[in-house]
């Protein structure tokens, strides 16, 4: 254990020993023998992993004879003394894991803001201590998210299949895949795999001993595919079997992982839109005060692995109907001027043209196309159906030059695996986006004014009252109400990279 640790530990001692030595009697200790609160809350810190959490962490730093005379009502009071700013460490450790996570946001590659006020621990620590009920303590101080609480509901249920888990992989079809109708010679093993994981229901009267795929199995393989980012084809091939021979315990990890993230924001606002990169998903959550609203989900497309989309937060502050497209200077550079170059014609085909200043348009003169490559001139593309933008652009400032927009390539959206772009983040159904944005603009904006937007050909800027909260979020399992838990590939390796400064952590 290394130095700074061990001093920390000694300040987080005497940091209880100042905060107890004023109350009388001790937090957790009533007359002579650890009180009810504290014996609840040690069954709480054992069963730690309820919550994505380790129990190791939370180990009393007595010696097992020590507790023994404690709990038996044999320890003086020194011990006594001892027994409580130990406990009273282990719950404050307890509670900040809880409500923030065991490992710095920034340190995970994760861009959020600073929150201004932060959750009272020492309090918190002592309405533990006179608690009438633990359990509903520690609920409070969890996130509040139902993503977060639905993925805790998952873990449970996750970590008693894996517990339980009675099947084997499952064996490769003898053809390439194998789809309804065709014999399977792990179609039984199959069945029980989709019925455990409820992907197939038990009253499908699906048979229990047919060794073909029928269409129960193969609806059940659909659900299946879907929670997982695959392409709901019913089809039995590589990447299906891949997803269902990935060990339960390795999805309950992933359960927890996203659990810590989502503990990263319990102190910050809550988001309006959260677009969860490796699920390719915009999310657009229900808004107090409009009854009946339910969860938008609109599939994107996001930055490739290696012009990976940042994880941040941001507001929309602004629309844009049928918007111009500023390229960037490296996709004008690396990948726009080899083309001009070779073809001038190249800029009107693609309605692009070269702009100095504000919007002052240049003819494609061998001049202006040094002066563009020299970074003196822009680049932009005219509103269009080819604009890389597409029919809309929601502005969103942020410091990575991030946008959020439609797509002329709508094709791409049928695709599972959607890790396209340069890092900008594409949207499948901006028309419905718009609608939910446009809320708190000026005027009305139903989806009748938005299609009249969209069939304009000219910018049309709409300035919202409100700017609408966005978070670019990152989590390989999710969950909502309607689809249960979902799960997707370590796209960017966050996940492995999560892994690993949770390993070297020091549990105090």
């Amino acid at each position: 254990m290394t130095r700074a640790i061990l001093l920390g530990m000694a300040v987080v001692g005497a940091w209880w020993a100042v905060v107890t030595h004023a109350a009388e009697p001790l937090l957790w200790v009533k007359q002579g023998r650890p009180s009810p609160q504290a014996e609840d809350i040690e069954d709480a810190l054992r069963e730690a992993e309820r919550h994505g959490l380790r129990a190791d962490a939370y180990l009393s730093g007595l010696t097992s004879t020590e507790l023994q005379r404690v709990h038996g009502s044999r320890a003086d009071a020194e011990l006594l003394n001892r027994y409580d700013t130990d406990l009273s460490g282990r719950v404050s450790r307890f509670v900040a894991h809880l409500r923030y996570g065991r490992v710095n946001a920034s340190a995970a590659g994760f861009d959020l803001p600073a929150t201004k006020e932060r959750t009272d621990i020492p309090t918190v620590v002592r309405r533990l201590a006179n608690s009438r009920s633990i359990e509903a303590e520690i609920d409070s101080i969890e996130p509040r998210a139902v993503p977060y609480r639905l993925l805790k509901e998952a873990l449970a249920r996750y970590r008693q299949l894996a517990k339980d888990q009675v099947y084997s992989a499952l064996p490769a079809p003898s053809a390439r895949s194998a789809e309804l109708g065709d014999e399977y010679s792990g179609a039984m093993r199959l069945r029980q795999q989709l019925l455990l994981l409820g992907d197939l229901p038990a009253t499908t009267g699906a048979s229990t001993s047919s060794a073909t795929l029928d269409a129960p199995v193969v609806d059940g393989l659909k659900r299946f595919q879907s929670r997982h980012g695959l392409s709901p084809d019913g089809v039995l091939g590589k990447q299906t079997l891949t997803a269902l021979n990935v060990p339960l315990r390795q999805r309950a990890r992933q359960i927890e992982l996203s659990m810590e993230r989502w503990r990263w924001l319990s102190e910050l606002p809550r988001p309006e839109i959260v677009i969860n990169i490796p699920q390719f998903m915009l999310y657009a959550l229900p808004r107090p005060g409009r009854p009946g609203e339910q969860l938008l989900e609109i599939p994107v497309i996001v930055g490739q692995t290696k012009q990976r989309t940042p994880i941040f937060t941001a507001s929309i502050e602004e629309v844009i109907f049928n918007p111009y497209w500023d390229v960037p200077v490296s996709i004008v550079r690396d990948e726009l001027l080899p083309k001009i170059r070779e073809d001038v014609k190249y800029l009107e085909r693609h309605h692009f043209e070269i702009v100095r200043g504000g919007n002052e348009v240049q003819q494609p003169t061998p001049e202006a196309i040094a002066a563009l490559a020299a970074g003196k001139f822009r680049l932009r593309q005219r509103p269009g159906a080819d604009n890389a933008l597409g029919p809309v652009k929601f502005v969103l400032p942020n410091p990575y030059s991030i946008r959020l927009h439609g797509t002329p390539e709508p094709d791409l959206f049928a695709l599972s695996q959607r890790a396209f772009s340069h890092g900008c983040i594409r949207i499948s159904d901006p028309a419905a986006l718009a609608e939910y944005v446009l809320v708190n603009a000026p005027g009305t904006w139903d989806a009748d004014a938005v299609e009249t937007a969209l069939c304009g050909t000219a910018p049309r800027r709409i300035k919202l009252k409100t700017p609408v909260r966005v978070i670019v979020f990152y989590a390989t399992a999710a969950a909502t109400v309607s689809r249960g838990v979902m799960f997707a590939p370590d796209l960017y390796g966050h996940d492995a990279r999560l892994e690993k400064l949770l390993a070297s952590a020091p549990a105090s």
